[in-house]
């Protein structure tokens, strides 16, 4: 049986939070298989550019955004249009 590489395990994660919803960088690591790597997971996010897998709905674990590669004011717009915050 082969393993999925971490990256492909972070983006089936995001690609599954429902709308309306968020979870944190670090609980995105936990459910990829990866606890430790939060950081990675931002990493991971930044570089995506599949608008299919809503990056937008992952946060920081302090509630505030984080970052977005399409803009932090893209990332609140998008998560209020949603009814996330």
């Amino acid at each position: 049986m082969k393993v999925k590489p971490f990256k492909d395990r972070v983006l089936e994660v995001v690609r599954k939070i429902p709308k309306g919803k968020t979870l944190t960088y670090k609980e995105v690591a936990v459910l990829a298989g990866n606890p430790k790597a939060w950081r990675a997971v931002g990493n991971i996010l930044h570089k995506n550019r599949d608008i299919r897998i809503p990056c937008h709905r992952v946060i920081r674990s302090d509630g505030n955004l984080g970052g977005y590669n399409r803009g932090e004011k893209i990332k609140r717009r998008l998560l209020e249009s949603e009814g996330a915050i």
